[in-house]
């Protein structure tokens, strides 16, 4: 990849623009006082050229003395306030970068999160970004005012000698080769070390995902070391960036002290040949010292943009990676609104390219209303009937159909608003109860919260947490048990009151009290709403309406409890020892 463009998207710089765009006019009016503080830099020799003369002849400098001291307090000034207009812009930009990055990391099809490490993700929207600070100020300021004072110091430098001015240049030009070997290197070092940054975040983000079991695996030992390992590579990298950045800021300071020593050589011949008065030597040395900023700015803002070059390198990746379109959430169903049907039709599917197929032509129809369960053994592909019901995937061949329409024609928001979904691991997230329970219906009140509540057996449990609903749950909702997250999932679910109703496996960790409290539930709610269930449990299965019967990702049967027990042997089998068993 070339420093200025990313592997397959536009040029570095373009991206940059983009990003910039909606603040160019406070980061142009960071570049104008910038500007500013370098003209008021440039009149300083001038003023020092003046003052010795005035010196040398007897006259007095309390004129100059005063311009001087003007100058000086002016330039601290104006670069003060330069400097802040200049990074408070550069947060701005990352602000912008952040907030983008993460809008569309919310929309990543679930097909883009499998093929990716989550912690990687997470280095893109926080490392990767905070790049862009400096990339917005050191790039692009700096490599526009640098230049232009660069230039501007230059052409001074020549109006005060152009004999010295070309000593000066020959020593410069020398310097910019030896950078122009450089400069590749700081790119691809830069890549390398926030590559190494987003491996380290994925391996941190895997062990802390499943602490419980490398603890209760005596793995710590084990993890630490390639948690270490990542590290280290995330270190060795950042300093083989660092390595070649410092060897560019130093050639270019040992340039200008080469410069100086030749110059003032020179200048001291010539003054002593009566070619230069000794104030014209004083100014053009200290030009050559007020050269020295500029250079490094531009130095930095090249070495700069070869860091922030890799980093957008990065977040354009992410930003490739396939997502659903952006749209606001769409309304809830009514009370009361007419349940959903279901139906496929020959649904081939799978995971992706180099994976077996999970549904090998799965057809069933799922009438509105009433409860429908999935049996099947493990593998079967009654999970997946979720996944496709929610768009999570689409199928490879086939056709799912919701309310009679393909679920191609719908519009997500307005499909996923009539679908209330309780995954197999009842995930919570960090925060307060309330939180957690109003995450699918933020305007729900309170009195439909106090009957979800009850319903789901959960009043006793906010009845004696110190906080009620407002009591944090902990990372994953680690403070409540499994029973419990698995009710506070079924009643973020009935708190949508969603016209299907999907539970995978939504009581397996109950205890048989609650259990039973929530199968009464469920039929309830099968009543009004169309209910999908995958299930284990025999009392479950046999309260169903219809059951679904799958094996090796194809439907075998379809009837009630008492037909498939005795037209179908795999049910019979199920029924007479998984089911039996686990309810035992």
């Amino acid at each position: 990849m070339s420093s200025t463009e990313t592997e397959t998207g536009p040029p570095t710089w373009r991206l940059l623009l983009g990003y910039v765009r909606p603040h160019r006019w406070t980061l142009l009016l960071g570049a104008v006082l910038s500007l500013l503080t370098g003209a008021t830099g440039l009149l300083l020799p001038l003023v020092a050229r003046e003052l010795i003369d005035d010196l040398s002849h007897d006259r007095t400098i309390t004129g100059a003395l005063f311009v001087m001291s003007g100058l000086v307090i002016a330039n601290a000034a104006v670069g003060a306030l330069g400097s802040y207009v200049l990074r408070r812009t550069a947060e701005s930009v990352v602000l912008g970068a952040r907030r983008a990055l993460s809008s569309y990391l919310l929309r990543l099809r679930i097909t883009a999160v499998d093929r990716t490490e989550p912690g990687d993700l997470m280095a893109r929207i926080t490392s990767d970004t905070t790049l862009l600070r400096e990339v917005t100020t050191d790039s692009l300021v700096g490599l526009g005012t640098g230049g232009l004072t660069l230039v501007a110091t230059v052409v001074m430098m020549g109006l005060v000698d152009p004999v010295l001015l070309g000593v000066t240049l020959a020593v410069i030009l020398v310097a910019g080769t030896v950078l122009g070997v450089i400069v590749p290197r700081i790119n691809r070092a830069s890549r390398q070390a926030q590559d190494a940054v987003g491996v380290m975040g994925a391996a941190l983000e895997r062990i802390l995902g499943a602490l419980r079991t490398v603890k209760a695996s005596g793995a710590e030992h084990r993890e630490e070391q390639s948690l270490h390992a990542a590290a280290e590579e995330s270190w060795r990298q950042s300093v083989r960036a660092a390595k070649w950045s410092a060897a560019a800021g130093n050639t270019a300071g040992l340039a200008m002290q080469i410069a100086f020593i030749t110059v003032l050589a020179v200048g001291g011949a010539r003054v002593a040949t009566g070619a230069i008065e000794v104030g014209t030597l004083v100014a053009f040395l200290l030009y050559v010292f007020y050269l020295m900023s500029p250079i490094q700015q531009v130095v930095g803002a090249i070495t700069q943009y070869q860091t922030g070059s890799a980093a957008l390198a990065r977040i354009q990746e992410a930003l490739r990676l396939p997502a659903e379109p952006a749209a606001l959430p769409a309304p809830l169903p009514a009370d009361g609104a007419a349940p959903a049907s279901v139906a496929f039709v020959d649904v081939r599917f799978r995971y992706a390219d180099d994976l077996p197929y999970v549904h090998h032509g799965v057809t069933f129809d799922v009438p509105a209303r009433g409860m429908t369960a999935f049996v099947g053994p493990s593998g079967a592909g009654k999970t997946t009937v979720f996944s496709l019901i929610e768009r999570f995937y689409d199928p490879e061949a086939g056709v799912v159909t919701v309310d009679g329409r393909d679920l191609a024609e719908w519009d997500l928001p307005q499909l996923r608003s009539v679908i209330g979904y309780v995954e197999q691991d009842a995930p919570v997230l960090s925060g307060s109860l309330r939180e957690n329970l109003l995450l699918g219906n933020p305007e729900a009140d309170e009195d439909a919260v106090t009957r979800v509540l009850k319903t789901t057996r959960l009043d006793a449990l906010v009845a004696k947490l110190p906080g009620g609903l407002e009591t944090l749950v902990g990372h994953r909702g680690t403070k409540l048990s499994g029973g419990e997250r698995q009710r506070v999932a079924i009643a973020r679910a009935l708190l949508r009151r969603p016209r299907l109703l999907l539970l995978d496996e939504a009581t397996s960790q109950l205890d048989a009290v609650n259990e039973a409290a929530l199968r009464d539930t469920v039929a309830d709610v099968a009543r009004t709403t169309t209910v999908l269930v995958v299930a284990h449990r025999l009392s479950t299965v046999t309260m169903a309406d219809r059951i679904v019967v799958m094996d090796a990702g194809r439907v075998r049967a379809v009837g009630t409890h008492r037909e498939l027990v005795a037209g179908d042997p795999l049910y019979a089998e199920l029924a007479a020892t998984q089911f039996l068993a686990s309810t035992g």
